[in-house]
């Protein structure tokens, strides 16, 4: 592979995981100053996104997945529970936590999932202990209560309406991740995901249509930060970070993703002025450190089998 491909992949791996981190404060922006509802920003998220990613799949790699998934009633089933119990949820849940807290705590609450997923895992009695999993999961509880404590056991420093929805999300996001594997056995992942978010975008706008919004009374600025959190926020950070996979490893990929919560909590309290007390900033750390070393223990264990 070459050095060029490489500093390409790593710019793509880069500018999505951060667009990730930011899209979420940017949301955070427009539920606060903007009044814009969850509902309604979630559609038109998620249906935006869903149609240009796969048309992008249509144009650009094998066109007949983007049909072809819907040929076998087994695929086409797996979709549709992907699209609203994964990507439908995961979402929703997400821009719920933010809207009653900060992009902030909902994003790193959305990192707890790989403890879910151990946790579900030896449920299943699909997997076995390993030393570094007892080091992940102390960081991840000690980073939870850090974050979301600031260090005093006489109550909680976020919202718990937020919390509520973080923890929520991060179910999600496990559930998110291990439906998906077999989806992704065969097909392209624009095309899984950019169906599970048209599915996701459409179920929810039975409940809030997307046209039903005072369009005159959002200003161009509102505009921008809507333009910013669909396309830059989701649909081409998602992009890239896929594009990234061509010229670098899943372990460069993973550990270069923990930029995500590391911009959210950034621009959350250096952009929005969000309250943040030195107790949770040593539990974003712990939550980052939890993404590093996971990411090192997988790349250890592929290189091992």
């Amino acid at each position: 592979m070459s050095r060029q491909n490489r500093k390409l992949g790593f710019f793509f791996v880069i500018i999505g995981a951060t667009f990730w981190g930011v899209g979420g404060t940017v949301s955070q922006k427009l539920f606060q100053d903007f009044q814009i509802e969850v509902d309604w920003l979630v559609t038109v998220r998620l249906l935006v996104s869903g149609i240009l990613l796969l048309t992008i799949q249509y144009l650009t790699r094998d066109k007949k997945q983007v049909f072809d998934v819907w040929k076998n009633k087994r695929n086409a089933f797996q979709l549709l529970i992907f699209g609203l119990f994964g990507m439908l949820a995961v979402q929703y849940t997400y821009m719920a936590s933010i809207n009653h807290g900060n992009a902030a705590v909902a994003t790193l609450l959305q990192y707890q999932a790989p403890i879910m997923i151990i946790a579900y895992l030896l449920v299943r009695r699909q997997m076995k202990l390993r030393r570094i999993d007892f080091v992940t999961v102390f960081l991840s509880l000690s980073g939870c209560f850090f974050l979301l404590t600031n260090g005093s056991l006489s109550g909680l420093s976020v919202p718990a309406p937020a919390v509520i929805w973080g923890i929520l999300s991060g179910v999600a996001f496990a559930f998110y991740t291990l439906y998906a594997a077999s989806l992704l056995a065969y097909f392209d992942s624009l095309v899984i995901v950019g169906w599970a978010m048209v599915i996701g975008g459409f179920t929810l706008s039975f409940i809030h249509p997307p046209w039903q919004m005072d369009f005159a009374a959002l200003p161009l600025e509102g505009y921008l930060y809507l333009f910013f959190v669909v396309i830059f926020g989701t649909m081409i950070a998602f992009w890239f970070f896929i594009e990234s996979l061509h010229s670098l490893s899943p372990k460069e990929t993973s550990l270069i993703g923990s930029l995500e919560p590391l911009a959210a909590v950034l621009t959350t309290v250096f952009w929005l002025k969000e309250p943040f007390g030195s107790f949770q900033w040593l539990g974003t750390a712990c939550v980052i450190a939890m993404i590093v070393f996971m990411a090192l223990a997988d790349s250890e264990k592929a290189e091992i089998e």
